[in-house]
């Protein structure tokens, strides 16, 4: 099984990934860690980053995701995967690929973007993110608000369980 938790900056995907990894006992990738040396750039500058900039990090982290199917394994990634076109692209269709979106107000997301630092993601860009965000139909949604512990429990409640 692939799970990759969604949403715009400060959403948590980290953190909750991590977290949700282990509870899994399988590997995490943060999505952040595909970008292109130009990509953190602009994003340090607070200029946000356009379609062309994104198709080929999409590429890559789709890559890693049908490696890691290849060798049979279960991961979690991160991605904001902000338009359904993106989700598309890392999902292709494939059952094994589960959606989580993580989802949370404008104000909490600013908070947390205020309180981070030593992030290559400028929180100016939010808004830009907010604007860009079609929040996905079929995916399993989970409030940000609680703990870490326990959105993990609400992810692991809702992923479909072998039989």
């Amino acid at each position: 099984m692939i799970v990759i938790l969604m949403g715009v900056s400060g959403s948590g995907k980290t953190t909750v990934g991590e977290l949700l990894a282990a509870q899994m006992g399988c590997g995490f990738s943060d999505a952040d860690a595909f970008h292109s040396a130009a990509n953190k750039a602009k994003m340090h500058a607070g200029t946000p980053l356009t379609d062309d900039d994104r198709w080929p990090w999409l590429a890559a982290i789709r890559a890693a995701i049908e490696a890691h199917q290849a060798r049979g394994e279960d991961h979690v990634f991160t991605c904001s995967a902000l338009k359904a076109v993106y989700r598309d692209i890392l999902g292709k269709g494939d059952a094994d690929v589960h959606f989580v979106y993580l989802k949370g107000s404008a104000a909490l997301l600013a908070q947390r973007l205020a309180g981070r630092s030593g992030h290559f993601f400028d929180p100016h860009l939010l808004d830009s993110q907010l604007a860009t965000l079609e929040e996905p139909a079929d995916a399993i949604t989970v409030d940000i608000a609680p703990p870490p512990a326990d959105i993990v429990t609400s992810i692991q409640a809702a992923l479909p369980h072998a039989e």
